[in-house]
């Protein structure tokens, strides 16, 4: 697995932004893990499934209808979830909440695993998650894990939610994330860690540019050595 350069790490440390520019950066394909695990939270929400019904839950993530699709010059991503467009919805805090509690349920790793495995191509792939590194593109050649204080994450939350025109809490928004954090990380399936081969970048004070500069000398260094 030459071509696949893995992000994981927490919510609200760039992995979404780094990931895009380095697909773009590369000419890779692109992996969004979190929007299949939120997609799949809707799509249990919507069929009323209660989450400890496992072999449910395992049913419908065997039969998710779910689709990206890009428009030339945006940079956004659009998901369909069975043909309806979900990208709005997918974002928000409580999809959020409720990804993050399925994602611990091991019946769903398993079924969404190869789901996200098929996403490799031999052009590329840059996925970006909480576990690409570890468990599901283990033996990729490229590794990175970001990171940021809860404090800085909350606040970059804060002026996403701002600039949608949304109302948030900031006291509610830090709490939310030192819960995910603690719920991610102490999961018995897949918990959100480190490859130990990953090169770790804290972006608390780091801009877009100084990360991706990071991000793409490993990668240069990395294809150097091997070339």
């Amino acid at each position: 697995m030459n071509n696949i350069l893995t992000i994981d790490g927490p919510s609200g440390v760039g992995k979404g932004t780094i990931a895009r520019v380095m697909a773009q950066k590369l000419g890779w394909d692109l992996l969004d893990s979190g929007a299949i695990y939120r997609a799949f939270a809707l799509a249990v929400d919507a069929k009323g499934v209660d989450i400890d019904d496992e072999k449910a839950l395992e049913k419908i993530a065997h039969t998710l209808d779910l689709a990206f699709k890009t428009e030339v010059g945006s940079e956004l991503v659009s998901v369909f979830l069975e043909g309806k467009d979900i990208s709005k919805t997918l974002r928000t805090e409580q999809t959020g909440e409720m990804a993050s509690k399925i994602a611990a349920i091991g019946v769903v790793r398993s079924a969404l695993l190869k789901r996200q495995q098929d996403f490799a191509q031999a052009s590329g792939l840059v996925a970006d998650g909480r576990d690409m590194g570890t468990v599901v593109f283990a033996e990729a050649a490229f590794k990175v894990f970001l990171t940021a204080s809860a404090q800085e994450r909350a606040e970059r939350r804060l002026k996403q939610l701002q600039a949608q025109d949304t109302v948030g809490i900031m006291s509610q928004i830090l709490a939310d994330v030192v819960a995910r954090d603690e719920r991610d990380s102490s999961r018995k399936n897949s918990p959100l860690k480190p490859a130990e081969d990953a090169l770790i970048i804290d972006t608390t004070e780091l801009s877009i540019d100084e990360v991706v500069a990071q991000v793409s000398a490993l990668v240069t260094k990395s294809q150097s050595l091997s070339g």
